[in-house]
């Protein structure tokens, strides 16, 4: 598994001009390859009148799946640069549609993989990327009368407390670098004198 990943903050849209024709870089997250088609396929509903919607994606936190469309473009000028650009920036879980708008000047194919491309790389810079790091999931149990102070000695820690749930104890999910677990463990036995159980959960990927 890899330990980090980058992606996009968020969904966004950048434009850029290339002799006359318009090219709408469209980039969102994507968990799945069905996420990524479902992007893709809103975004064609979105510009019906566009001359192309060429697509590329990449899922995967080791990049597992990659594909892209030239959308009628000539091959390899659309989609291909798009998913080199993505790949090159290390972008994963991330889909890009280039919606362009003939402006009446043709570009040749130098020119449209430049555009194409150019266009995945300055939506990425315009709109942000993000890095998720690979943590473990763990579940502390505690009593109420502990609970508090718990969360304050995480907090100081720089622990951050991903969800609390109250019940006849207090549960509370925190996410940790593997190579910390044992060390937590140590940390938690003194923290609560020993009366708080730790469950080792699944792993995840999150914000850095």
């Amino acid at each position: 598994m890899q330990d980090e990943y980058r992606t996009v903050a968020h969904e966004g849209v950048h434009e850029t001009e290339v002799n006359r024709s318009r090219f709408l870089c469209a980039l969102a997250p994507a968990a799945t390859e069905q996420e990524a088609q479902a992007f893709v396929a809103r975004i064609r509903k979105e510009h019906p009148t566009a001359t192309h919607n060429c697509w590329a994606y990449v899922i995967g936190a080791d990049g597992g799946v990659q594909k892209a469309s030239d959308d009628g473009e000539p091959g390899g000028t659309a989609g291909l640069p798009m998913l080199q650009m993505l790949t090159r920036r290390e972008m994963r879980y991330v889909v890009a549609v280039v919606t362009r708008y003939y402006g009446g000047v043709k570009l040749g194919a130098g020119g449209l993989i430049r555009a194409y491309g150019g266009a995945v790389g300055e939506a990425l810079d315009a709109l942000g990327t993000i890095t998720k790091r690979r943590f473990r999931l763990v579940t502390v149990t505690v009593d109420h009368q502990r609970a508090g102070k718990l969360q304050n000695d995480l907090r100081t820690a720089g622990r951050e407390v991903r969800d609390m749930r109250y019940g006849e104890a207090v549960t509370l999910e925190i996410g940790l670098p593997d190579a910390d677990v044992d060390a937590f463990r140590g940390w938690l036995a003194d923290a609560t004198a020993g009366t708080a159980t730790l469950e080792i959960g699944a792993e995840a990927y999150g914000d850095a």
